[in-house]
This record gives C-alpha cells, sequence and structure tokens, in this order.
C-alpha cells in the first residue's frame, strides 16, 4: 500500500512574483460598447478584479486557511491524490467524502468543514458529525497535473473506494455537486458494501424523448427544462471544447492569469445565484483563491482533460443505484433538477429538498443550507 505523506500549501515567493508581473503586463482586448456580460466577462468588471487581485487579494493568507486542516498526499492508480482528512471530536461520527468538480477545488468546502466535523462548535447536535476527506480530482489543483490519460468518473470512484478503505473508513458516506455528483453516485455503484448514502447539490435530469414524462409539468419544471435546453445551446461550448480539445485551450489558460481569471468567473456569474456579478453570490477571495489554486498548480489543463476522458460516460444515461440518495435542489443552478425525471433515473431518492436560494456552487453560496440538508439525508441512513 502506498504510503500517506503529510501535504502543507508552501508556494514560493518567486511563483507570486511571476503572477504579479504578469498582471502588471496584460495585454488588454478591445470591447464594443453595451454589451455587458452577453458576449463574456466584460473588460471593465475584469480590470477591476485583476487590480484587486495584484493588489488586496492575500494569497498567504489562503495559505494559512488552507494549512489549518491535516492533508496528505498518497498514490493511487499511478497518480498523486491530494485530501484533506478532517476528523471530528465525536467518536461516532459518519466519514463523508466531498468531492469537487469543475472549476472548483478544494476551497469550495472551506466553510462547510467546520460544521460539519464539529456541530457542538457551530450550533448543533454530537449526532450529526462526520469525519470528513476532501480530496482534489485527479488532475486538480494539488492532485496534478496528472501523468496518465483514463480519469474518467468511474476510475475515480474505484480511487475514492481504495482511499477510503486505506483511512480505515468501513461505512461512509458520499456527497458533491458538479463532477462530484457523478462521482460520488459512481462511488455508491462500485462500493455498495461500505456507502451508506449519497447527497448531491447538483443532478442532471435529462428527458428521455417520450413526451408523456414531460405531460402536465409543473410551471417550475418547465422553467427547469428551459434552462437545461439553455445550457445546451449557449452555455455549454467550454464543455465542448475542453471534451474535444483540452490541450489547445490550455496554452492560453497556461500562459495567462487573466485568461484563467475569466474562465472561471463567466462560470461564476452564469451558474451562481448572481444577479449582476460573481461577488453577488461568492465570496471574492474565496473565489480568488479557487482560481489561484489552478493557476499555482498549473492544472487548467489536466483539469479540463476531465471532460474528454468522460466525454462517452456523459453520454450514457444515468444508472441506478441500491444506496439511498438525497438530493438538494438550489433554483439558481444552471442545472436545475427535475423530481419526475430525478427518480425516473435513480428510484433509490429517499430525501429531496428545494432550497429558496441559491445557485450551482452551493457550499460557496449557502453553506449553511448545505450542511443543514446534508444532516438532514445523512441522519436517516446513519
Amino acid at each position: 500500500m502506498a504510503p500517506m505523506d503529510s501535504f502543507r500549501v508552501d508556494v514560493p515567493q518567486s511563483e507570486l512574483d511571476d503572477l504579479h508581473r504578469r498582471l502588471d503586463a496584460v495585454r488588454w482586448p478591445s470591447e464594443l460598447s453595451g454589451v455587458g456580460w452577453s458576449r463574456g466577462v466584460p473588460v471593465g468588471y475584469l480590470k477591476e478584479l485583476v487590480a484587486y487581485w495584484r493588489d488586496t487579494y492575500d494569497w498567504r493568507a489562503a495559505e494559512r486557511q488552507l494549512n489549518a486542516f491535516p492533508q496528505y498526499v498518497t498514490e493511487i492508480d499511478g497518480d498523486n491524490i491530494h485530501f484533506l482528512h478532517v476528523r471530528s471530536p465525536e467518536e461516532n461520527a459518519l466519514p463523508l467524502l466531498l468531492t469537487h468538480g469543475w472549476p472548483g477545488s478544494i476551497a469550495e468546502f472551506l466553510n462547510v468543514i467546520g460544521p460539519l466535523t464539529d456541530p457542538v462548535a457551530h450550533g448543533g447536535s454530537a449526532a450529526d458529525a462526520f469525519h470528513v476527506v476532501v480530496p482534489s480530482l485527479p488532475g486538480f489543483g494539488f492532485s496534478g497535473p496528472t501523468t496518465k490519460t483514463g480519469w474518467t468518473v468511474h476510475r475515480i470512484a474505484h480511487a475514492w473506494r481504495e482511499l477510503m478503505h486505506r483511512l480505515g473508513y468501513d461505512r461512509y458516506g458520499t456527497q458533491g455537486g458538479d463532477a462530484g455528483s457523478p462521482v460520488s453516485l459512481e462511488a455508491s455503484r462500485v462500493d455498495p458494501a461500505h456507502v451508506v448514502g449519497v447527497h448531491v447539490n447538483m443532478l442532471v435530469t435529462v428527458p428521455s424523448g417520450d413526451p408523456d414524462e414531460l405531460a402536465e409539468l409543473s410551471e417550475v419544471d418547465k422553467g427547469r427544462l428551459a434552462a437545461l435546453q439553455r445550457f445546451d445551446t449557449e452555455l455549454s461550448p467550454y464543455m465542448r471544447l475542453q471534451s474535444t480539445r483540452p490541450q489547445t485551450v490550455t496554452y492560453g489558460l497556461t500562459d495567462s492569469p487573466v485568461g484563467q481569471l475569466a474562465w472561471i468567473v463567466e462560470k461564476f456569474r452564469e451558474w451562481a445565484d448572481a444577479a449582476d456579478v460573481p461577488e453577488d453570490a461568492v465570496d471574492r477571495d474565496q473565489l480568488l483563491t479557487n482560481v489561484m489554486i489552478y493557476w499555482l498548480t498549473n492544472t487548467a489543463g489536466s483539469a479540463a482533460n476531465f471532460y474528454y476522458e468522460g466525454a462517452e460516460e456523459r453520454a450514457q444515461p444515468v444508472q441506478p443505484t441500491d444506496v439511498p440518495v438525497g438530493v438538494a435542489v438550489f433554483p439558481e443552478d444552471v442545472f436545475p433538477a427535475i423530481r419526475r425525471l430525478a427518480e425516473r433515473d435513480l428510484p433509490s431518492i429517499t430525501h429531496w429538498t428545494e432550497m429558496n436560494r441559491g445557485g450551482h456552487f452551493a457550499a460557496m453560496e449557502q453553506p449553511e443550507l448545505l450542511v443543514a440538508d446534508i444532516r438532514k439525508f445523512f441522519a436517516t441512513v446513519r
């Protein structure tokens, strides 16, 4: 069995100096007047954000926040996997595996780890405690860049099973949004004897083509169906590009921090519960920490490869699982789930919550609501 080595984030000052040099020498594009966000990230908004990034944002403070949690690296299936492992002070806590997606990172979960591991200190009950494991997806952040091809959702789920086995956890739950949702569900299929429940805050529900299943949809569900159609026609080019030519897009993202910033910030504005700018939904410093993890680890390309590797899997219908599933639906998510279609694919859904606010990045946007729903669901399967 490969060793588990302690890990600390410790970026050389030369890397930060290089970033500042690049931010000081940005070659800004022109922009048509009056188009706002309709054609992508506006120059005026990005200039102001870059100035904040260059002169106000404090990466060393972010490092201290990350390093407040125990971190490790271990080799699984030929590549290094980085993860946080935060044990609860409560002896009977349930192990919980949290998986991020793209364009996210472990930084998504910084505000939920404390309430999940130590609920008593955050106004909750000891009975709701979790031992939390937060891996960086293969090829993402401190788990990258990867050296091998083939890191599909199925392979990642097998790696997560191995990780939890190495940590000595016989019973555990899984949770995730974005890519973390299919990974968490797949973990329950590859390890059903040990996964006690799956909680997701994103679930893509696609019509089968049978008009009967769309008959008598509520107005809310009709709106969700329209949102899914809008994603397919307008918002999905990033996915198609990363699914087909990830190496080509990597050059711009790797060479230009502003290019990397814009590539990610656009998604936070379009996918989150943001009225005008991404900071309407998420904390600006936390957003920049997320961007910094991609930039400093040079993993824009290996993260983009996740889409290339998973193209065939995404074309397949969702497979059922025998493990209980809980779903939290945040209304402004770019992939709003339709319950009728979700239960068609996943008949083991036992818990469904309709939130009144929040979007795709639930752990960053609405950490209290997400934590409360995770506690409520897993109370039924402990």
